[in-house]
């Protein structure tokens, strides 16, 4: 008789591991569900990625926003409110990234002592997605692109004072580092054009904080005469003595010009990574709850966190031409470094977070597998199977959480080009690994006007 109750415990054994492998698989991640929506846009098929994203929204046409809004709502109507941007729906993208940045919470990098967001980006899939900093500054300065395209200062100021609410996050978080040069420069020109001359050279001021943008030249040179600004960062980029003579603080701006704004790629994504638990312990060791001792006994000699990986978009660069004439363009910001950046100053605690749930894990199993000792029939199988079906059964319920901004642009590049009023032709070309490819765009520009042409290639 002893056979066979040992064949049933060994059928036992296999079927609760096979459940909880299959409960494990079934369990999606979000970056699993809009994989559609990337390999589409992947392919260059921006409408056939509208459509993946519409139905994970559960709605039939963009015009619709979800009716009801869940832990990952938001997050997928910015990536909807990206396909828009490329798309050139300018109103429609404006719209779901306000809709979307109602529903989104800031994921508070600064006052994290104890590790908790470690917690929060492993496994908390469950609650309201929390967007890290540099999503929230990109959200607002994409936005100002949109209302700048339709010509809408106003819209574009509201979108400038929410950046900057966004931006003295990450000033008092970091003051060394620079932060959201994009923004700042957007912001500025948007205030310049509404003629708010200090605020626009303030703006102007934070952008140089990163680099210097040689086309905000001849712009700062009149701000800087009209306003009497001395910025440090103004100074070093027009000379320690700014010209404050009669005509520079009279001269006028161009008779028109054309704000150009690239993005180009992808930034990198989170996907679900396995590492060995000695070399997880050797990464996370000061962010670990817990005995790792425990982990001996455990069944899984791994550990499952999100962990980043490359977009593989075709193109990284561009060329632009205006009338024939090529116009150099300035590199105003690149997301995808920013993105690796935030993510490895977390990745310690994401693991410390991962290997923790590991260790409660485990302790559960051996409760389980003492208390399936106590059975009169082969006991320690019986201990073996009722630790690895309790442990098989909390891995199954568990998994990384992979939710972030997966269709935001690699890189953006601007150029300020003062024109004529009148018919202009402009080419972008777009460069990289992948091939190139060429967009064209035929623009009228008013007099004292400017216009906006917006190339968001999404690979």
């Amino acid at each position: 008789m002893a056979r066979p109750r040992r064949r049933r415990l060994a059928w036992a054994l296999a079927a609760a591991l096979t459940a909880s492998g299959a409960a494990s698989a079934a369990c999606a991640t979000y970056s699993d569900r809009t994989e559609a929506a990337r390999a589409a846009v992947s392919a260059g098929d921006l409408q056939g990625g509208e459509k993946a994203v519409n139905k994970l929204l559960k709605v039939k046409r963009s015009d619709d926003l979800p009716t009801k809004w869940g832990s990952e709502t938001g997050l997928t109507v910015l990536e909807r409110a990206m396909i828009l941007h490329a798309l050139g729906l300018y109103k429609l993208s404006a719209r779901d990234l306000q809709a979307a940045e109602k529903q989104l919470e800031l994921l508070d990098i600064a006052r994290d002592g104890a590790g908790q967001i470690g917690k929060y980006v492993f496994s908390d899939s469950a609650t309201k997605y929390k967007a890290p900093p540099s999503e929230k500054l990109t959200l607002n300065a994409i936005n100002m692109i949109n209302y700048l395209a339709l010509g809408d200062l106003s819209g574009a100021r509201v979108e400038a004072k929410r950046f900057t609410v966004m931006r003295r996050y990450f000033a008092d978080y970091d003051p060394e580092h620079a932060h959201g040069a994009f923004g700042s420069y957007l912001a500025g020109f948007v205030h310049e054009r509404l003629r708010e001359d200090e605020s626009a050279i303030r703006y102007y001021e934070e952008a140089l904080q990163e680099r210097g943008f040689e086309h905000l030249r001849a712009p700062i040179t009149r701000l800087a005469a009209r306003t009497g600004f001395t910025g440090p960062r103004v100074r070093d980029f027009l000379g320690e003595t700014p010209d404050a003579s009669p005509g520079a603080a009279q001269a006028k701006p161009p008779e028109a010009e054309i704000l150009v704004v690239v993005n180009v790629g992808r930034v990198p994504y989170k996907v679900p990574e396995r590492i060995p638990i000695g070399a997880a312990i050797g990464l996370a060791h000061t962010y670990i709850t817990g005995d790792t001792r425990v982990l001996e006994h455990s069944a899984f000699k791994v550990v499952v966190y999100p962990e980043l990986a490359p977009s593989g978009a075709p193109f990284e660069q561009a060329k632009l031409t205006v009338d024939g004439q090529e116009v150099a363009l300035e590199l105003a910001t690149n997301l995808e470094a920013d993105v690796v950046a935030e993510y490895e100053a977390l990745r310690p605690k994401i693991i410390g977070a991962a290997i923790s749930r590991l260790i409660v894990r485990a302790i559960a199993a051996e409760g389980a597998r003492a208390a399936g000792k106590q059975s009169k029939e082969s006991p320690n199988l019986v201990g073996f199977l009722a630790a690895a079906a309790v442990e098989g059964a909390m891995v199954a319920a568990d998994r990384p959480d992979t939710r972030s901004w997966t269709l935001l642009p690699a890189r953006v590049y601007l150029a300020r080009i003062p024109v004529r009023a009148g018919h202009h032709t402009l080419t972008v070309d777009l460069q990289g690994p992948g091939g190139r490819e060429r967009r064209k765009a035929e623009i009228d520009v008013p007099a004292a006007g400017f216009a906006v042409l917006d190339v968001t290639s999404l690979r």
